[in-house]
Formats: structure tokens, C-alpha cells, sequence
């Protein structure tokens, strides 16, 4: 296996990288060894009165080039994404935990990502509106609409970073990222990839810090045009309501609890295989990971038995060594949670099946963990465990199912497994989901959308709807001389 060495993180800003104005940092942990591996600059008011200052001038030069142009440098960005893929993915590991296939993965998939949008930039058409007097022309152009403020979290370091940034510079925006410190050094490496591409200094700036202290400085400032953010609901409601009261607009990705429903009609082993996968991605830390499934009583032990047998075949280890499918958790702080929520559901008459523990005392590795006959006042069917976690409950008939999965506040993601194609389109009409995924995981790719409702959010950062929210529709009417 090729190593690498793990760098101290800089900010961006203005085209340079650099140390925070006062020189403070903040220590950056591998998850695998608990071990301080380096630190991430840590940006205070200077920093990001010159990240203001940058993004602003960098607006006026970004907004005025062609968008064949951007499209041209966001598509070099690309390549060189891919080029440094190893380096990258190696990094991702040391500082967040993922296995390495999983990392490469992630900074494959945002080049792909990339590409996507520098081909939107070439697409934000307007329209000609028919007039009605003569001699005048009606044209509803898009414009893009200002410096951006992006905040993102550690469970995905260049995926969700990649989406925002992408987006903004697609529409022609300059762009503020708040990245996560947790994970510094990967979303740097991304933001390296645009500015060796050759994006204008000032357009990309990149700052890390206290995130509260970042976000009640960055949203109301009058430089920021538009706020975009990923992370927990709580948060999201805060940060949603401070744009509203300074008028600004917002895309907000949050949390979820995503109901997978398995009807006795379902091919069975497709199921266990593809929910099983997708419940250990990245040791559960996703927001779209199916955490509560809901399995029709004629497939609810052999379901059970398949995927319990899945979870305790997985490897658990540091994710740079061969053969590992599952890291340990990015942070510390989720094993107490975790215990606390499968303890709770236990206390209140639920079946722990397997695992429920942490693994050894090095590093914050957690057993895939599966819950059964776990009852709905219980704290982790109310509330996002965002780690290896699985509940499995039985239900009787469509209806059931439906309810179950509407039940709970969140609507980010959801998932089906049936053989009746009047069933999967009662699904797909009724789950108050912004995504459902029917006898396969078809969630995540550039092209489609990707966004909730609810508690869970609103907009899209996937397809051909994510580039609107930075763009805005102005209206262009001339009276010519006859």
C-alpha cells in the first residue's frame, strides 16, 4: 500500500494559501488511532473580513467570464481530481476513517460531480417572452446570484463540499467554504484541484474555525447573496432562519430517518444485499442511510437472518488495511450515543441481535449493530442514529407500511424492496420522502436530484434543479426604435 504524508491545513483566501490571522490551529485526529496526525489553520474575524473582501472582487470576475470558460476550467478540475485520486483518498482515510475503496470512491464521484455542472454551466438558458406591442423584445435571462456561503460536515469531506462548490461556480458565483475541521485536509485537496485549474483568485475561498462563531458572521453579511448547508436538523432550522431575516435564500440538506420496507412479494436476497450495503457505508454516518426497516411478516425472519448474518460477516478495522469494509466512527462522541440509544431501546423490550458494542479500546470502532421488535416510543426510532445501526421491525399490510414510514418528521431518503408494480407506485406516490429508491440504491448520482422535505430540508443538490438556487431570473424588456 503506497503512504503518503498527512498535511497541515491552510486557509484559502484571495488565491493564497495560508495560516489563520492569528495564528491559532486545531489539532486534526485519526479516528483509526486517537492520534493527533496535524492540524488545520484556524480562521477568526480578519480571515474572514479578507474572505468577504476576496469573494466579492472575485464575484465581478468569475460572473463576467463566458460560461463555455467556466466550464472549460471546472472540467480541467476534474481531471486533475482524478489524477491525485490515490493521494486524496488516502488522506480522506487518516483523517475521517472510511476504507480506502470507500474514499477513492468518494473523490471519483466528485469528479464525476464536477463534470456534471461544468456541463450545466452551458445550460442555464433563458427565454423569449412574446410581447405585446410591437417593436418590443421580452427576454427572461439568469443571472448568477452572488458571493455564496457554503457550510459542510465531515461524514462526506469532498462529496458534499463538491456539490455546493460546483454548483455556485457553474451559475457563475464566487464562493465562501466553510469546511469541516474534523475532516480539513481532503476538501482542500478538491479546492487545490479548481485553483491549479486555474479559477480566479478570490472566487474559491476556504476557511475552518468555530463553526457557530463562522456562520453568525458569514449569513448576514451583505456580501453573502445566497447560504447553502449540510448538516443536523437543529442547526439547519437556526441557520434557515437567520437568512430568512436577512433575506437571504438558502438550501438546506438535514438529517434524516430513512424507513427501507420489504414486502413479502420482494426478491429477498437483492434486499438483504443491497440495504446491508448501504446501511455500513462509511459505518453508517450518511444521512440517507436506511435506518429504520419495516419487513412484511412472511420475509421478517429470513430478512432478519440474512441480514444479521451480512453485518457480522463485515470487516471492522483501521481503513487503510486490506480487506476492510467498515472504519471506525469519524468522531468519539459517537460511541456514547450510540450505547445510549441501543441501551434505551433494549431497557424498553427490544431484541439486540448482534453486536451493540464498541470494539477494543484504540480508535472509536463500533459492531454493526441490529435491533429488533423495537418499539416506536423507543429514542432511536425518533432519532437519527447516524452509526452502524439497524432496526428491524415486522409490519402487516401496505397501509402499515406507509404509516410508519410518514410517521416520524424527516423526509430525506427512503427505500422499497416489492414485486407488485401497483405497489412500488403507491410507494412512490405516498412516502413523504424527497427520494425513494425501489429494488435497487439509485440515490446520490449527479444527474438525479438530491434533497428532502420536511424536517429534512428543501432543495436540491443533484440533477438539472441544483444550479437554480444560485441563479436568478431577470427580466430584460426593450422597446426598439421602429
Amino acid at each position: 500500500m503506497t503512504s503518503f504524508s498527512y498535511p497541515d491545513t491552510q486557509l484559502l483566501i484571495d488565491g493564497v494559501w495560508r495560516a489563520g490571522a492569528e495564528g491559532k490551529t486545531i489539532p486534526v485526529i485519526d479516528p483509526a488511532t486517537g492520534e493527533t496526525i496535524g492540524t488545520v489553520a484556524h480562521a477568526t474575524g480578519p480571515d474572514l473580513d479578507a474572505a468577504l473582501a476576496a469573494a466579492e472582487r472575485g464575484f465581478r470576475t468569475w460572473s463576467a467570464m463566458s460560461a463555455f470558460e467556466r466550464s472549460k476550467i471546472m472540467r480541467k478540475a476534474a481531471e486533475l481530481l482524478r489524477e491525485r485520486r490515490d493521494r486524496i483518498a488516502w488522506t480522506m482515510t487518516r483523517e475521517q476513517g472510511k476504507p480506502l475503496a470507500e474514499a477513492t470512491m468518494e473523490t471519483l464521484g466528485g469528479a464525476d460531480t464536477i463534470d456534471w455542472f461544468a456541463e450545466e454551466a452551458r445550460r442555464t438558458y433563458g427565454r423569449l417572452i412574446p410581447a405585446r406591442a410591437a417593436g418590443v423584445t421580452q427576454l427572461a435571462v439568469k443571472r448568477p446570484i452572488g458571493p455564496v456561503a457554503a457550510f459542510t460536515p465531515w461524514n462526506f469531506p469532498i462529496n458534499q463540499v463538491v456539490r455546493k462548490l460546483s454548483a455556485a461556480l457553474a451559475a457563475g458565483c464566487s464562493i465562501i467554504v466553510k469546511a469541516p475541521e474534523e475532516t480539513p485536509a481532503s476538501p482542500s485537496e478538491l479546492i487545490r484541484a479548481f485553483a491549479d485549474a486555474g479559477v480566479p483568485a478570490g472566487v474559491i475561498n476556504l476557511v475552518y474555525g468555530v463553526p457557530a462563531e463562522i456562520s453568525e458572521y458569514l449569513v448576514p453579511h451583505p456580501v453573502i447573496r445566497k447560504i447553502s448547508f449540510t448538516g443536523s436538523t437543529p442547526v439547519g432550522k437556526h441557520l434557515a432562519s437567520l437568512a430568512g431575516r436577512h433575506m437571504k435564500p438558502a438550501t438546506m440538506e438535514l438529517g434524516g430517518h430513512a424507513p427501507a420496507i420489504v414486502f413479502d412479494d420482494a426478491d429477498l436476497g437483492a434486499a438483504v444485499k443491497v440495504l446491508s450495503a448501504s446501511k455500513f457505508r462509511n459505518a453508517g454516518q450518511v444521512c440517507v442511510s436506511p435506518t429504520r426497516f419495516l419487513v412484511q411478516n412472511g420475509s421478517f425472519d429470513g430478512f432478519v437472518s440474512g441480514f444479521t448474518a451480512a453485518a457480522r460477516a463485515i470487516k471492522v478495522g483501521n481503513g487503510l488495511e486490506e480487506g476492510v469494509q467498515m472504519g471506525p466512527l469519524a468522531n468519539e462522541r459517537r460511541i456514547p450515543a450510540l450505547e445510549a440509544l441501543i441501551g434505551d431501546a433494549v431497557d424498553r423490550g427490544a431484541t439486540l441481535v448482534t453486536g451493540g458494542r464498541r470494539i477494543g479500546n484504540k480508535g472509536n470502532f463500533f459492531e454493526p449493530t441490529v435491533l429488533t421488535n423495537v418499539p416506536t416510543d423507543a429514542r432511536v426510532m425518533n432519532e437519527e442514529p447516524f452509526g452502524p445501526l439497524a432496526i428491524i421491525n415486522r409490519f402487516d399490510g401496505l397501509e402499515d407500511a406507509i404509516e410508519e414510514a410518514n410517521r416520524l418528521p424527516f423526509g430525506l431518503a427512503s427505500y422499497a424492496f416489492a414485486g407488485s408494480a401497483a405497489v412500488s407506485e403507491e410507494l412512490g406516490r405516498r412516502i413523504e420522502a424527497g427520494m425513494t429508491t425501489i429494488n435497487h440504491n439509485g440515490l446520490a448520482l449527479p444527474e438525479v436530484p438530491f434533497g428532502g422535505m420536511k424536517d429534512s430540508g428543501y432543495g436540491s443538490e443533484g440533477g438539472a434543479e441544483a444550479i437554480e438556487p444560485y441563479l436568478v431570473s431577470k427580466l430584460v424588456s426593450t422597446m426598439h426604435r421602429l
